[in-house]
């Protein structure tokens, strides 16, 4: 009895390690493929520039015209990329964690709705026509009819279910969808102009479109992290989370935040980009486990992954021209959230 007793009390602590192990090891594969990812993005593209001159650019040095490509062009789309999937990752991961549904969406929210109706209203009634005046209206959208959407779904009220609020969402998204297909196709300029946006696209998007959303984005990373704590309480339900001193209004105002900021900011800079926010977390949670402080992190890692591998594909796929990411992300996640949706471990939340 003395000899089995130290062994039985040694094997959780034994499978904590090992899980440990496994996360850490995830976690620092995600960082060499993201840096991998970083710089395909930065040397490889639509525009033919030997990487010999693409590092002297970096350097300083090289021909103006590969220092226009690299720092005017790539290095900027990059950071955007970068940006946008990190935030549809962690937007995604704190969704399925809040409605404890795998197959939870920042989109559902209204959040892609809004900006949408936004952008289609400013270019068809204002004259918006460039990238930066599409990423204020977007911005502006994706704000106001998320907090529209939480003020009528009672987003402070502890009656008010997750069901109630995502049905909120996705009844306010359908009636600015069918108000954003009426103005584009009473405006035909308007039609061909969202048609670029609708897809979703890292193109022509530089400093003056990145940087005023980066504060966003990253405010918003802060507030999924202050999140994270109380998300794994709230997992065992409600009346549990409760129970272990869990503030169910504070934790949901912070994940609706976060989620606002992150998706808004992104969509702000891309236009809607589908299957991010929904594969990415399937996927960490097959690498990291169920604890949502590793599910943030490596959903901001494999979101930026994602993103980026598939600007750098979109890129070089229908040469001379682009592919939009939002296609390419398309094509890539549905496959991809078939094939996770097979593993009962990946799927569970």
């Amino acid at each position: 009895m003395t000899t089995t007793t130290p062994a039985r009390a040694a094997r959780p602590t034994t499978g904590r390690a090992a899980r440990r192990r496994t996360t850490r090891r995830w976690l620092a594969g995600a960082v060499v493929v993201l840096v991998g990812s970083l710089v395909l993005s930065v040397f490889v593209g639509a525009n033919p520039v030997p990487p010999a001159d693409v590092w002297a650019a970096l350097r300083g040095t090289g021909t103006d015209t590969a220092q226009y490509v690299v720092w005017g062009q790539r290095l900027p789309r990059t950071l955007a990329g970068l940006l946008v999937g990190a935030g549809l990752g962690v937007a995604g991961a704190l969704m399925q964690a809040f409605t404890r549904n795998a197959l939870a969406d920042p989109g559902i929210l209204g959040v892609n709705a809004g900006a949408a109706a936004f952008v289609a209203a400013g270019i068809a009634f204002f004259g918006i026509t460039s990238p930066v005046g599409y990423m204020w209206l977007a911005l502006l959208g994706a704000l106001l009819v998320a907090t529209a959407v939480y003020a009528v779904g009672g987003a402070a009220d502890l009656r008010a279910t997750p069901t109630r609020l995502l049905v909120t969402g996705v009844a306010t998204g359908a009636v600015l969808a069918g108000l954003t297909t009426g103005i584009t196709l009473t405006h035909p300029d308007t039609f061909d102009r969202m048609r670029g946006w609708n897809a979703g696209s890292l193109l022509e998007r530089d400093t003056a479109v990145v940087l005023p959303v980066l504060p966003l984005i990253a405010a918003g990373l802060v507030t999924a992290l202050v999140a994270a704590r109380s998300l794994n309480a709230l997992a065992l339900g409600p009346d549990l989370a409760a129970a272990q001193g869990v503030s169910l209004v504070r934790t949901r105002l912070l994940v609706l935040g976060a989620v606002t900021l992150l998706a808004g900011g992104a969509s702000a800079i891309a236009g809607p980009i589908s299957f991010v926010g929904l594969v990415v977390p399937h996927l960490v949670r097959w690498g990291v486990g169920t604890d949502q402080r590793r599910i943030l992190a490596g959903s901001l890692l494999a979101g930026g992954v994602l993103v980026l591998l598939a600007d750098v594909l979109g890129r070089v796929a229908v040469l001379p021209s682009e592919m939009p990411v939002g296609v390419v992300t398309a094509f890539v996640g549905a496959p991809v959230l078939i094939a996770l949706a097979r593993r009962r471990r990946a799927t569970a939340l």
